[in-house]
C-alpha cells in the first residue's frame, strides 16, 4: 500500500490517538486508584481513628463515674455509668457494621470485658447498697481497674494501627501519582513525536493538562494542597481534572483534620481559624470575631477530674455546632483554640445571635454535669492557687464580640489580641453574658 500524505496523516493521526488513549485510560486507572485508597482511608482508617478515641473517651469517663459513685453513692452518677456504658456498646456495634476483618478479634475482646466491667460495676452497686463499700472499692480498685486497662490497651492498639493504615496509604498514593506522571509523560513524549504536524497540534492540546497533572500530582506528594489544576474541558480529561481536584479536596480536608483539629472536640484549631481571619479581612466585608471561654472551669475541672472536664467542652462545642446547623449559614465559622476557649466567626448580626443563644443554652446545659448538692449550693468548694479552701461559683461562659471590616485590623493576631482584652473585661461581669467592642467603648 502507498503512503500517501494522508494516509500518513491518518496513521500518525491514529498512532497518536491510540496512544492518547492508552495515557488517558493508564491515568484514569491511576487516579481510581488513588480515590478508591482516598476512599478507604476516609471511610474506614479515619472512622477507626475517631471511632477508637470516642471509645477511649467513654471508657475514661466510665471510669470516673464508677469512683465517683463509690464515693458519692449519687443514684445519678450510676446513671451516667450506664450511659457512658451504652455509649460504649455502641461504638463497638458502629465498628461490627463496617465488617472491618481485622478488628473482629479486637471488638470481641472489647465486648466481652465491657459485659465483665459491667457486672462487676454492678457487684459494687449492691456492695454499696448494702454498705460494704471497702469491699466494693477493692472489687473496683482490682477486678474493674485490670478490665479497663486491658480494654484501654486494645483501643490503643487499634487507634494505632489506624494511624499506621493511614500513613501507608498516604504513602502509597504518593508513590502511585509519581508513577502516573512519570509514565504519562512517557506516552505523551511519544505520541509527539509520532504524529509530525497534526500530532503537534493534537500533542499540545492534550499534553498542556497532562502536565498541569504531572505537577499537580507531585506538588499533592509534597503535600501541597492548594495548586490551582485550571484545567476546564468537556472531555474524558476535564473528567480526569474533576476527579483529580475532587481527591485533591478530600486528602487536604483529611490533612487539616488530621494535623489541625482538635483531638477532643474535632473542631478546627488555631491555623485554620488564623486563616479564615486572615481571609475575613482580605475581602473588606463586615465580620464578628467572637472569644468564647469558660469561667471557673479550672476548680471544677480540679474537683470533678479531667475526664468530666473534657465532656464540659464537648458539650459546649456540642452547643455551638448544633447552634450552626440551626443557622444553617454557610460562612459561619467555629474553632477551637484548645482547653475552654473557642471562637466563632460570622457576619455581626448572625455573630450576636450566636452569642445570645449560646449564653442561654449553657447556662440551662451545665448543670447537668454538677452533683445534685453543688447544684443547691450554687457553688462548689475547691483550693485556690496557694492551696487554700475556697468557694468557686457555678461554671459560666463569657463571650467578646470584636467587629471589623478589614480596616481597624492590619492582621488576624491583632484582632484576636483585641478580642482577648475584651473577654478579659467580660469575665469580670457576674454570671454568663456576652460583650461587644461597642459596649465597651461606650461604657469608656
Amino acid at each position: 500500500m502507498k503512503l500517501t500524505i494522508g494516509r500518513k496523516l491518518f496513521l500518525s493521526y491514529l498512532a497518536m490517538a491510540l496512544l492518547t488513549i492508552m495515557a488517558s485510560a493508564y491515568a484514569v486507572f491511576s487516579l481510581q486508584n488513588l480515590n478508591e485508597l482516598a476512599y478507604t482511608i476516609i471511610d474506614r482508617d479515619f472512622f477507626i481513628l475517631d471511632s477508637s478515641k470516642k471509645m477511649m473517651d467513654t471508657l475514661l469517663a466510665q471510669e470516673s463515674a464508677e469512683k465517683k459513685y463509690l464515693i458519692l453513692k449519687d443514684p445519678s452518677i450510676e446513671e451516667i455509668f450506664r450511659m457512658r456504658s451504652r455509649e460504649f456498646k455502641t461504638g463497638i456495634e458502629d465498628l461490627r457494621k463496617n465488617q472491618i476483618p481485622d478488628l473482629k478479634q479486637a471488638l470481641s475482646l472489647l465486648s466481652a470485658m465491657h459485659i465483665r466491667h459491667e457486672a462487676l460495676f454492678d457487684q459494687t452497686v449492691v456492695m454499696v447498697k448494702e454498705n460494704r463499700v471497702e469491699e466494693a472499692l477493692i472489687v473496683s480498685e482490682r477486678d474493674s481497674r485490670k478490665i479497663i486497662d486491658d480494654m484501654a490497651a486494645i483501643l490503643r492498639g487499634v487507634h494505632k494501627n489506624a494511624q499506621k493504615d493511614i500513613d501507608s496509604r498516604m504513602n502509597m498514593i504518593r508513590i502511585r501519582g509519581m508513577n502516573a506522571s512519570r509514565m504519562t509523560i512517557i506516552l505523551s513524549a511519544v505520541s509527539l513525536f509520532a504524529g509530525l504536524t497534526l500530532a503537534l497540534i493534537i500533542t499540545y492540546n492534550i499534553s498542556r493538562p497532562i502536565r498541569e497533572l504531572k505537577k499537580a500530582t507531585g506538588l499533592i506528594a509534597e503535600g501541597k494542597f492548594d495548586y490551582d489544576l485550571n484545567v476546564k474541558r468537556h472531555d474524558e480529561i476535564g473528567s480526569l481534572a474533576d476527579a483529580f481536584e475532587v481527591m485533591t479536596e478530600r486528602l487536604k480536608v483529611l490533612e487539616a483534620l488530621n494535623l489541625d483539629a482538635s483531638p477532643l472536640t474535632g473542631l478546627p484549631g488555631n491555623l485554620a481559624i488564623e486563616k479564615e481571619i486572615e481571609k475575613r479581612l482580605a475581602e473588606k466585608k463586615p465580620f464578628s470575631l467572637c472569644h468564647v471561654d469558660l469561667d471557673n472551669f479550672k476548680p471544677f475541672a480540679d474537683k470533678y477530674g479531667y475526664a468530666w472536664g473534657s465532656e464540659v467542652i464537648k458539650e459546649v462545642a456540642s452547643i455551638l455546632t448544633e447552634d450552626m446547623q440551626i443557622a444553617d449559614g454557610e460562612d459561619d465559622f467555629i474553632g477551637h483554640i484548645g482547653g475552654d476557649d473557642f471562637v466563632i466567626i460570622s457576619d455581626p448580626r448572625r455573630a450576636e445571635n450566636f452569642c445570645s443563644r449560646l449564653v442561654n443554652e449553657f447556662d440551662r446545659h451545665i448543670m447537668k454535669f454538677y452533683s445534685e448538692k453543688d447544684r443547691q449550693k450554687g457553688f462548689i468548694i475547691g483550693k485556690d492557687r496557694q492551696g487554700g479552701q475556697q468557694k468557686f461559683p457555678l461554671i459560666t461562659v463569657s463571650v467578646a464580640m470584636v467587629t471589623d471590616d478589614g480596616t481597624r485590623f492590619q492582621s488576624p493576631l491583632d484582632m484576636a489580641k483585641k478580642a482577648a482584652e475584651l473577654k478579659e473585661y467580660a469575665k469580670t461581669l457576674p454570671g454568663s453574658n456576652y460583650v461587644k467592642q461597642e459596649d465597651l467603648e461606650k461604657i469608656s
